[in-house]
């Protein structure tokens, strides 16, 4: 492990831009829709995945659903130069909006919601609900973003379920989850007409939404110190923020002496197993830069000797230690908040890093003069899995995964330290400039 725990943070990685990065991103369209304005402003122009490719920007990105892929070229690349890939994803668990919403009974109005992911379920109880997503009109595709409560998950009270805090508490995902977001007689259409009123459009005119709930709570750092940062969605908005951050430093600064290709890929659909057209499983990552090394003057053999000789980091959460339940974490592999980045591994594929990948971000983030941690899970307590597995099969590239340590992992409002997020921008910026 580093000892470098004192690491001065990169002067231009601002920790409040974090914050305003998850605000501003209630669900995986808002934070593909965030990480493009960033690009965007930093100079990189948009492709669109239907049309030719015959002149492509040494910075671009296109986006595909809730999915980005983003590029720089340097000025001295080669065909056969390396990519510097940073991987993550836009989703994460939660509550989502059935076409047909409009259910309830006994005087209460309620939304019927469809659980996406592994939702720790009890933390989205008793909780002011918004509601943001995507809704298909008949212009096309615009996002929706209400920030005021507008449901909630009422819990049962304690004098209703007397043993609630002896046995545990126990819901039901289709009956227990429903929330409730007004009283009176159940309408059919209601929700529709209200999603229209909020676009400023006629109800006939919503053809359809990927819509969810989220905490209306803002973002915000805890603590006498404001070391520590609680949010939602911090599973794996951090991680599409630093990439997205560390990407947008190259068009900034300037690549003139660099010979690689830095990529960002921001998938969708990570936690139900990352297989659809957004997801890692897909194709999206590897027709882009197939089709950036044939616009670049490359041929096929040419592109598989570049992945040949390319990595990539895997950036998603890691768990840190839980004060309360220490017994949960291998005695000599449990990360702290605030200690940097945790390097994770695990020799049954559920992570992609091998022995050379782990070496090659440890000096990384040494020369970025960031900290840097292991994690690897207690054998009787199985780790969950990540796009780098997934992206190392598709292309055979090395890769390594890392991610911010955190506690309330895949709860409606998660915590980590204030510091990490940073350091992992900083890192990344480095990794991609090839100091190691």
């Amino acid at each position: 492990m580093n000892g470098n725990l004192h690491a001065d943070l990169t002067d231009d990685v601002d920790g409040s831009d974090l914050l305003s990065f998850l605000d501003a991103s209630p669900s995986q369209w808002h934070a593909a829709s965030s990480s493009a304005a960033r690009l965007r402003a930093a100079g990189y122009v948009e492709l669109e995945l239907g049309h030719s490719w015959q002149h492509v920007p040494a910075n671009g990105f296109v986006v595909r659903g809730a999915a980005l892929v983003g590029w720089s070229i340097g000025a001295a690349a080669t065909p056969t130069s390396p990519l510097r890939i940073v991987g993550a994803h836009t989703d994460s668990p939660g509550l989502r909006i059935k076409p047909r919403p409009d259910v309830g009974g006994y005087g209460w109005k309620q939304l019927a919601v469809e659980i996406y992911g592994g939702a720790l379920l009890n933390s989205w109880l008793d909780r002011d609900l918004g509601v943001a997503g995507q809704v298909m009109t008949s212009d096309g595709a615009r996002l929706l973003h209400v920030r005021e409560a507008v449901a909630r998950v009422p819990q049962l009270a304690i004098h209703l379920d007397r043993d609630v805090n002896e046995r545990g508490l126990v819901l039901d995902k289709h009956t227990h989850l429903t929330p409730v977001w007004g009283i009176g007689s159940v309408v059919a259409g209601e929700f529709r007409a209200w999603v229209a009123e909020q676009l400023a459009i006629s109800p006939s005119d919503v053809l359809g939404w990927d819509l969810g709930l989220f905490d209306v709570a803002t973002a915000a750092n805890l603590g006498t110190d404001h070391d520590l940062l609680a949010a939602g969605r911090l599973d794996n908005q951090v991680s599409c923020w630093a990439a997205t951050v560390a990407l947008c430093s190259l068009a900034l600064a300037g690549r003139a002496a660099v010979d690689a290709t830095a990529v960002i890929a921001l998938f969708d659909h990570e936690e139900v197993g990352s297989e659809s057209a957004a997801g890692a499983a897909g194709p999206l990552l590897e027709q882009v830069l197939e089709r950036l090394a044939l616009a670049g003057g490359g041929n096929r053999e040419q592109f598989l000797t570049q992945l040949a000789m390319s990595t990539c980091v895997s950036a998603d959460n890691a768990h840190s230690v839980h004060p309360n339940y220490p017994d949960r974490h291998e005695a000599a592999h449990r990360p702290l908040v605030n200690h940097g980045p945790a390097i994770k591994l695990n020799h049954n594929q559920r992570y992609a890093t091998s022995a050379a990948s782990a070496t090659m971000l440890q000096r990384v983030f040494e020369a970025a003069g960031v900290p840097w941690q292991l994690f690897v899970s207690r054998n009787n307590v199985p780790c969950g899995t990540t796009i780098g597995p997934l992206t190392a099969t598709r292309l055979g590239i090395e890769t390594v995964d890392v991610g911010v340590p955190q506690l309330s992992m895949h709860s409606a409002r998660e915590l980590c330290g204030s510091k990490d997020p940073l350091w992992l921008a900083s890192g990344l910026k480095t990794f991609f400039t090839g100091g190691h």
